[in-house]
């Protein structure tokens, strides 16, 4: 095309203006649409942030949303310059949803993760029990969570494998009851060895007064009287208050001929001829 073509009166107003029209036009939607877009983004993580919604959670929403927006800025630029847009929406249903199944797992996770996050069952530093793991909480993402046991291992738990289950928070409370039981011979007086485990408690000073330990004859076993010994203490006396009162009991019962049975077996030997 030669350059009097292109001042050609009819190719200006039949082409070039309506084109430079829908080009202006559809810049002006893509600018305009993506500073629309950040204006809307930053008001709904305002509100987000006052509600107390995780900072984790409104910086992931806050991305999705702005996502989203900007897809539908770019489809009406496009639709403004003639593109069939609605083949394009189509093309973009069918790869989103193939995506969907080949991320199944990984959207189960994310979604357990956006309801941990907002319903808050534990929280960072909570001792729980999830997905058959006891351990502290360090870290709650959108995928995964990450636990710290005891010997200081770090585990890292699929989310849709904690939401799915029962979720155990033994933080939760301030005090825990410790769960002891004692067995002592038939031949033991049951008093005095309530006696004995009663003064246990009043010799250490975590053991609160309320509620009320308790000492109760939980069994008549086979070879031994069994007591549930059930004091209360702050949750985070339980694991030393536990061993110092087992070792304390088994002393006290030792100087004070209380016996704890345990199982025996006689051996009979034979001289063969």
């Amino acid at each position: 095309m030669n350059p009097e073509q292109l001042l050609d009166p009819e190719l200006i107003n039949t082409y070039l203006i309506p084109w430079g029209i829908r080009l202006v036009l559809a810049l002006a939607i893509l600018i305009i649409g993506r500073w629309l877009a950040k204006v809307l983004v930053r008001i709904a993580r305002r509100l987000m942030d006052r509600a107390g919604i995780d900072a984790m959670l409104v910086s992931f929403l806050g991305n999705i949303l702005y996502t989203v927006l900007l897809l539908a800025v770019i489809i009406a630029a496009l639709d403004q310059l003639g593109v069939q847009t609605t083949s394009l929406i189509a093309i973009f249903g069918a790869a989103g949803l193939a995506i969907g199944l080949a991320l199944k797992d990984s959207l189960a996770n994310f979604s357990s993760g956006v309801m941990l996050i907002i319903f808050r069952p534990f929280r960072t530093g909570d001792l729980i029990e999830a997905a058959g793991i006891t351990g502290i909480v360090e870290e709650v993402r959108i995928f995964n969570s990450i636990l710290r046991t005891g010997d200081n291992r770090e585990i890292i738990v699929p989310n849709s494998h904690i939401y799915a289950g029962p979720i155990t928070n033994i933080s939760a409370r301030p005090t825990r009851r410790i769960d002891l039981v004692f067995g002592i011979g038939y031949d033991d007086d049951i008093r005095n060895a309530k006696q004995l485990i009663e003064a246990a408690f009043a010799a250490d000073g975590r053991i609160l007064k309320d509620p009320a330990p308790s000492v109760t004859v939980a069994e008549l076993a086979d070879n031994s009287v069994n007591l549930n010994v059930r004091p209360w203490v702050n949750s985070d006396d339980y694991w030393t208050v536990r061993a110092d009162l087992m070792e304390h009991i088994k002393l006290s019962f030792d100087q004070n001929g209380i016996s704890i049975p345990y199982p025996q077996r006689d051996v009979h030997l034979h001289n063969a001829t």
